[in-house]
């Protein structure tokens, strides 16, 4: 028996929304509402400074903006879903008002992605796969819009407490289709599901580098891949810098993601993930 590959979806479109990844990486802005995310730079504690960062980075050429006001950083404690949601929507609501620009929520909980889907956010990024939640998947059924599935063992808490794998890249692969069977029983159709491999999440350093190497192996599942590398800590552990000064490694890797056939890639420096993008797509089309 011979076994074929799904296709990914080239182009998602949702109430009158679309992502195209014919054109080449979509680059999504991280736009942290926190003061205890891993990058100090990247944190916007208070709505004027989110809306002038995000403005700063759909300036630079994002497609998306991810707002989160929950860190997942190793270690990190989940906090109160009241909380959050007071530091996201207005957040989102601001942005909205700006233009027609994609806005993902990036968080956990149900009640958070349904208030940011109420005041203006289009898609909701989920560390948590979804999984075994059915009310949060059913969520995003009814509302019928994008979710990035990404894998994770553990939460953000306890995943870096000792992680082992055998075989990575077949392991996740499983728990992955895991992920997307529980979202598609659930009512989520498979042109709205995107699947993150969760590079830093229960992951050692060997794990990300060859899932970046492997990336074709997920896409092999057929649905679109968003990658989230930037400034993270196994990239540090490689070159032996500081979070600061991880700049080089995070596009050095994006290259190679994108390559390997990344559609979105998550990043804080948007400037220059759109100057490799531009530059990648001027090379393969030449």
């Amino acid at each position: 028996m011979s076994c074929t590959t799904v296709r990914p979806a080239r182009i998602i479109r949702w109430g009158g929304r679309i992502m195209d990844f014919n054109k080449g990486p979509l680059i999504m802005g991280i736009l942290n509402i926190t003061p205890d995310s891993f990058y100090p730079a990247s944190r916007s504690p208070s709505v004027p400074e989110a809306v002038a960062r995000a403005a700063e980075m759909l300036e630079a050429g994002a497609d998306i903006i991810d707002v989160g006001g929950e860190s997942t950083r190793p270690g990190s404690e989940a906090m109160d879903a009241g909380a959050e949601l007071a530091r996201v929507v207005p957040v989102i609501r601001e942005i909205r008002k700006t233009g027609d620009v994609l806005i993902s929520v990036d968080t956990q909980k149900a009640e958070v992605a349904k208030a940011a889907l109420e005041n203006g956010a289009d898609m909701v990024n989920t560390v948590s796969g979804l999984k075994d939640d059915n009310h949060f998947a059913g969520l995003i059924a009814r509302a019928d819009v994008p979710v990035i599935l990404m894998h994770m063992r553990g939460n953000p808490k306890t995943m870096q407490d000792n992680p082992v794998y055998g075989d990575t890249i077949a392991e996740m692969s499983r728990e992955i289709r895991r992920l997307i069977r529980h979202a598609r029983a659930c009512g989520i159709k498979k042109e709205r599901i995107i699947i993150d491999p969760g590079i830093g999440f229960g992951k050692r350093v060997q794990d990300n580098l060859r899932i970046i190497r492997r990336l074709d192996a997920f896409k092999k599942l057929g649905y679109p891949l968003l990658i989230g590398i930037s400034r993270k800590s196994f990239i540090g552990a490689v070159l032996d810098r500081p979070v600061a000064e991880r700049l080089t490694g995070t596009v050095t890797a994006n290259v190679m993601a994108v390559l390997n056939g990344a559609d979105i890639i998550r990043v804080h420096d948007v400037k220059e993930a759109r100057e490799m993008a531009v530059m990648i797509r001027a090379i393969t089309a030449s």
